[in-house]
């Protein structure tokens, strides 16, 4: 795993607004990229660890939007609200993410999906329109950690769907030889 909460090639004119982190994932782009794509995936992992995820709406095109609530360890509810503004099936994904529609403090992030030999770096730069906010996103609702946590859980979720796949091709009975 590679995680990095900063440093790098960075615009300068973002690097005090931006959280980076990343993750060496064990499968195909693919299979990750479509691990972050289809909500039947998304309600498994998305989140920290202990959060949970409840989805109002989901439409995944540029454009489109997730409307979600993350529910807390501690039962505290959060709306949030991603709007997809790109999406280059599978390299890479672009949205706003914030509470609503219209939230001033919404950030931007974009994902990248990097082929690494046999596995997958998904890279996840994120943006906010101040330091303050970003500040706050890192201290207030540890963001970097929480980063880390949902990568993992990405991670976990696709390693288990390889587990999946695999166990499944091993138990098909093969065709008659003739």
């Amino acid at each position: 795993m590679t995680t990095t909460s900063g440093g790098g090639e960075h615009d300068h004119t973002t690097a005090d607004r931006e959280i980076l982190v990343s993750r060496d994932i064990g499968a195909p782009r693919e299979l990750v990229f479509e691990a972050f794509t289809q909500v039947r995936h998304l309600s498994r992992w998305w989140g920290p660890d202990g959060f949970t995820t409840t989805t109002r709406s989901f439409a995944f095109r540029a454009g489109g939007v997730w409307d979600f609530v993350m529910h807390g360890p501690d039962g505290t509810d959060y709306q949030e609200w991603i709007t997809w503004t790109e999406i280059v099936p599978p390299e890479r994904i672009a949205l706003v993410h914030g509470e609503s529609r219209d939230d001033p403090n919404a950030f931007e992030s974009v994902l990248t999906f990097e082929p690494a030999g046999e596995e997958t770096r998904i890279v996840m730069r994120t943006v906010f329109p101040t330091k303050e906010l970003r500040d706050e996103a890192v201290e207030k609702y540890h963001a970097i950690e929480g980063g880390e946590q949902t990568l993992r859980n990405l991670a976990d979720h696709v390693a288990q769907l390889t587990s999946n796949e695999t166990a499944r091709n091993e138990t098909t009975p093969k065709g008659a030889e003739g």
